[in-house]
């Protein structure tokens, strides 16, 4: 039987494995599926708030990149938040971080089970749910590199998909449809451009989340380093140029209201185009989706992984697989949690929270940075200029402002519950400071 142990994480990932990690987990359903509201939120030139929330998650990125290359251990943003502001906060962070991964990944298995699916069949949706989500989970123990490698080829295949959006929308406009003009259209009857951008890159925002995910497999990096902000920047710059691209293939091809009426918006620039099947591109999206689940799934396991080392979950998700070294435990929990919540919620209840719950975790990593400043860390590790975590901060306090009071509700509860769990850990981890 697997035991627990502190055996290090096997050291599997090159640069390009770990550039093709992070860039499949930023290019998931996302995109696939926002385009449309963003558009409706921003005004119709969808290119503008992409490429605005790109750089506000680069900003956060750098903190990421200086901590993790700092302190390439499993745990991530709990293990900054553990060394800055103590065990609490540690727990707190890391219960957000992995409260939201484990939500994506339930919507994620409800959103492969929807509409794109029904191309093809259509089947109970907690049926297809659970069959999904134990096959992720199968893939996932077996072992980060069988993982990768599989995410490295339907990364390629998701990127197919965009760029198909990409030539279509721009042979529409060759042969004379579309309408141009849209491409610079902000600003909504209720908001100015400024504000119309800004609401757009709350959504857009949404479609870099990913990014976070690979600090948890830094461990897992030959030499995080160097490997580490080299794929991270590379991964989000491409995942931006390419996301730049699809938003100005789809503002120009098909009207602001279509896009924003259609629960899968890029389709419509297929059908508006021609020459593409659709049944086609809903597989690249079901691909899509699927990696999405895959890579998140990894990252919920090894930061469970993580905090049960640094004593803050139970010491049973530190059990590895003795020949596969995975953590199975942590699988098999984060991958239970997952299955529940896509039997009880819809896809936009699950999703609902994630974003203000990474939010409240990008603001903890920005701030640790400058906090940690005071720790010189590992000589060579990557260095941030000063007032780009201050930026990163301030850009999550400013997107939170623009997040909806219901959410701000579902978001405090969840908050609320790492709160009297962070107590009970701490309870638990200084049982002699008890009145005796």
């Amino acid at each position: 039987m697997p035991e627990a142990n502190d055996q290090p994480l096997k050291r599997a990932l090159s640069t390009p494995l770990l550039y093709f990690f992070i860039l499949g987990d930023v290019l998931g359903a996302g995109v696939y599926v926002l385009i449309g509201q963003v558009a409706a939120d921003s005004g119709g030139a969808v290119w503008v708030p992409l490429a605005v929330a790109l750089v506000l998650a680069l900003l956060t990125a750098a903190s990421y990149a200086e901590l993790a290359t700092k302190y390439p251990r499993a745990g991530g943003a709990s293990h900054y938040a553990t060394r800055a502001y103590g065990p609490f906060a540690g727990f707190l962070t890391g219960f957000c971080m992995l409260a939201a991964g484990i939500v994506s990944v339930g919507a994620l298995a409800r959103g492969f089970a929807g509409d794109y699916l029904t191309a093809f069949v259509t089947l109970p949706v907690a049926l297809v749910a659970v069959v999904f989500l134990a096959a992720l989970a199968l893939l996932n123990a077996r072992g980060i590199r069988e993982s990768t490698r599989a995410n490295v080829i339907a990364t390629v295949v998701e990127l197919g998909g965009l760029a198909i959006v990409v030539v279509l929308g721009a042979r529409l406009l060759l042969r004379g449809d579309g309408d141009p003009g849209r491409l610079t259209q902000l600003g909504t009857a209720g908001q100015g451009a400024a504000a119309a951008v800004l609401s757009g890159a709350v959504l857009a925002y949404y479609s870099f989340v990913g990014f976070e995910t690979a600090v948890n497999v830094a461990e897992e990096t030959r030499d995080p380093r160097r490997s580490y902000p080299r794929a991270l920047f590379g991964a989000l710059l491409t995942a931006g140029a390419v996301y730049v691209a699809v938003g100005l293939a789809a503002s120009a091809a098909v009207p602001t209201g279509t896009l924003a009426a259609s629960s899968g918006p890029l389709l419509e620039v297929v059908r508006a185009a021609g020459g593409v099947p659709v049944w086609l591109f809903s597989a690249i999206a079901l691909v899509a989706v699927a990696n999405g689940a895959l890579l998140t799934g990894i990252m919920s396991s090894r930061l469970a992984y993580g905090m049960a080392r640094d004593g803050l979950l139970p010491a049973a998700l530190t059990k590895v697989l003795p020949g596969r070294r995975t953590p199975w435990v942590a699988i098999a929990a984060t991958t239970a949690l997952s299955m529940l919540l896509a039997l009880t919620g819809s896809v936009a209840t699950l999703a609902s929270t994630l974003v203000l719950l990474l939010l409240v975790v990008f603001f903890l990593v920005n701030t640790a940075a400058l906090v940690l400043r005071r720790d010189r860390g590992v000589p060579g590790h990557f260095r941030a200029p000063t007032v780009v975590p201050v930026l990163g901060a301030a850009s999550c306090v400013l997107l939170a402002g623009r997040v909806e009071p219901q959410v701000w509700l579902r978001g405090l509860i969840v908050l609320g519950v790492g709160l009297v769990l962070a107590a009970v850990a701490a309870a638990r981890r200084d049982p002699e400071r008890a009145p005796g």
